[in-house]
């Protein structure tokens, strides 16, 4: 099992940034990919961002440019740096893990991050 908590979600402006954080516990070795979602009020789940060791990052195309992943192997911790935010980044962003052997994925409860014009 794997324990995902999220942190750094806020109220900011538009143009303005947060740094969400990811602190991961239990069985770090199974995990092959960690990323991130993200909900809005009456949307979908919309995947945001993924790092795999060895791999890279990759996103979805609205936060390119905007946002980067990256991961703290000492920490155990996934980050998420959101630059340039905009009213429609807002959503509860969530963490996930996904498990290398078995497909499982683990999730966080996430944080929400709210973008004013």
């Amino acid at each position: 099992q794997v324990q995902l908590v999220e942190s750094g979600g806020g109220l900011v402006q538009a143009g303005g940034y947060l740094r969400l954080s990811c602190a991961a516990s239990g069985n770090i070795f199974s995990i092959g990919a960690w990323g991130w979602y993200r909900q809005a009020p009456g949307k979908q789940r919309e995947w945001v961002a993924t790092i795999r060791s060895g791999v890279g990052a990759t996103y979805t195309d609205s936060v390119k440019d905007r946002f980067t992943i990256s991961r703290d192997n000492a920490e155990n911790t996934v980050y998420l740096q959101m630059n340039s935010l905009k009213p429609e980044d807002t959503a509860v962003y969530i963490c996930y893990a996904h498990h290398r052997w078995i497909g499982s994925d683990y999730w966080g409860q996430g944080t929400q991050v709210t973008v004013s014009e």
